[in-house]
């Protein structure tokens, strides 16, 4: 392989052992070694190559350095979305030492990349095809097979709030009293979280992570970036989709595609309230939790890991927290909270140190 390539090797004996384990693996696979390109990369250490074969299509090759990456659960939910008739790529070759595996391709286009975000309405064919493969990953759930989504981790996710975005990103030392009513307001979310009965949860199931098929043929959307699935909240996968990170909707928009999962859900026995507004309400309580998670991650991902960008959306998670604890009366010390916190709070309320 020639070293004009447009890859770049932080460490030589990385790219050493990458180039040995493709040169071995070119032949078998008919991967055509000049071709190879940066894919993308995702907000960890992994990263993705795409490489043409012999035959005109391409592979994606994962680059995930045992390090700080285990591939292990990769290869476990791939196996599991696949036996589920989920479109994901299958693993071809997996060094499992070194941390480098070859996979399907599943296209160059992630469903964000062609939504109308003037019209919802245009792309309600687009949802309905992501809520078909929810529906499929949902139906296939076990117990004991992946991770449980318990007390423990979703308060280790909650902490991720005030240790990376308020201490951190916003400068805040919060006081006794402020700590006190955090906790309280996590455990109030964590328990209305786990009244929700289980399912398999993709956790990042969202338009970044949903691939357009190449093949017109094909139906169903690719899905990616499913190494962190656990077993979970049957509202969690559905309030990611819609209450996006990177993408908002109006209500009203957000409101059809949810009753539109849910009816399918309910006709395919999962496990979803049979009340429509209890099941709206109980969405709503988890969407709250993926959100306090997600500024705290975006926060990390900037202030750690030097990704800015991530942290342009964090105004977008505030905007969910408040509008969701705003609604509910148990919720209103979070609300006082985060108000005080960002410098929102009303006239009348106590601002502190940004009158």
């Amino acid at each position: 392989m020639s070293h004009s390539s447009p890859i770049a090797w932080p460490d030589t004996n990385r790219q050493a052992a990458f180039e040995g384990w493709l040169h071995a693996l070119a032949p078998k696979h008919g991967l055509l070694a000049h071709t190879l390109a940066p894919a993308s990369a995702d907000a960890s250490f992994r990263r993705y190559l795409r490489i043409a074969t012999a035959d005109g299509g391409n592979r994606i090759i994962m680059d995930a350095p045992p390090a700080h990456e285990n591939c292990a659960p990769f290869v476990q939910v791939a196996g599991l979305m696949h036996a589920a008739g989920l479109n994901v790529p299958r693993v071809h070759h997996w060094d499992e030492p070194n941390g480098f595996m070859l996979l399907d391709d599943l296209g160059h286009q992630t469903m964000i990349e062609v939504i109308n975000r003037e019209q919802p309405g245009a792309n309600l064919a687009l949802y309905q095809r992501a809520v078909d493969a929810l529906v499929s990953w949902q139906l296939a759930s076990r117990t004991d097979v992946l991770p449980p989504y318990d007390e423990a981790l979703l308060a280790r996710e909650l902490a991720l709030f005030p240790d990376w975005y308020i201490a951190r990103h916003r400068g805040v030392t919060l006081d006794a009293g402020q700590r006190e009513t955090l906790e309280s307001q996590f455990r109030l979310i964590v328990r209305h979280n786990l009244a929700s009965p289980a399912v398999y949860v993709h956790r990042d199931f969202m338009p970044r992570n949903l691939m357009i098929p190449t093949d017109a043929a094909e139906q169903r959307l690719g899905v990616l970036d499913f190494q962190d699935a656990v077993y979970g909240p049957v509202t969690y996968d559905i309030a990611s989709l819609m209450r996006d990170a990177f993408l908002s909707w109006d209500e009203e928009f957000v409101l059809d595609i949810t009753v539109r999962y849910w009816q399918k859900a309910l006709k395919a026995g999962l496990p979803v309230d049979a009340d429509f507004g209890e099941f709206w309400r109980a969405v709503e309580w988890m969407g709250l939790q993926r959100h306090l998670k997600v500024a705290g991650i975006f926060a990390r991902l900037t202030l750690r890991d030097g990704k800015p960008r991530y942290l342009a959306d964090a105004p977008r998670f505030i905007g969910y927290i408040r509008a969701t604890a705003a609604r509910y009366r148990e919720l209103a010390p979070l609300l006082r909270l985060i108000d005080q916190i960002e410098g929102t709070a009303a006239p009348t309320g106590y601002a502190f140190g940004r009158v």
